[in-house]
């Protein structure tokens, strides 16, 4: 399996990533962008994405970025995931933009940049920094 066949399956069966609407842009080895469309249920009352929203695409796109550089059978689960959130998330659509920095036989290490679309002038709208833990991955349906 790919890198972005194996990223699309985990995402479409997973109960949170199906619900929101979450889209795998790209998948590379240890490289993941995705994607979600503004809709009322994501939103907070002012109209901007929802911090929790920000933070749960964040934790996707990094699981999914270190478990695309892990060996087959392995996953990647988040033990620890720090956001900063920068500005409003704003726009129309929430891009996630996933980096491993570190992958190790027990812990990887992932960046991510999250932005609007359009960005109207504004740069990211948050950053997280994600600790993940390597085990083995359950069988997919």
């Amino acid at each position: 399996m790919t890198p972005e066949q194996l990223v699309r399956k985990v995402t479409a069966i997973t109960g949170y990533t199906h619900a929101a609407g979450v889209e795998v842009v790209s998948a590379e080895p240890g490289q993941v962008t995705l994607s979600l469309a503004k809709k009322p249920e994501l939103l907070q009352f002012n109209g901007f994405f929802h911090g929790g929203v920000v933070s749960g695409l964040a934790d996707h796109a990094a699981g999914a970025a270190a478990t695309t550089a892990l060996p087959a059978g392995k996953i990647a689960v988040t033990v620890d995931l720090h956001v900063n959130y920068l500005a409003p998330a704003k726009g129309q659509t929430l891009l996630a933009k996933a980096r491993t920095l570190q992958v190790g036989g027990t812990i990887c290490v992932v960046a991510v940049e999250l932005e609007t679309h359009p960005a109207e002038g504004q740069g990211p709208c948050a950053v997280a920094h994600v600790t993940l833990r390597v085990v083995d991955m359950p069988p997919l349906k």
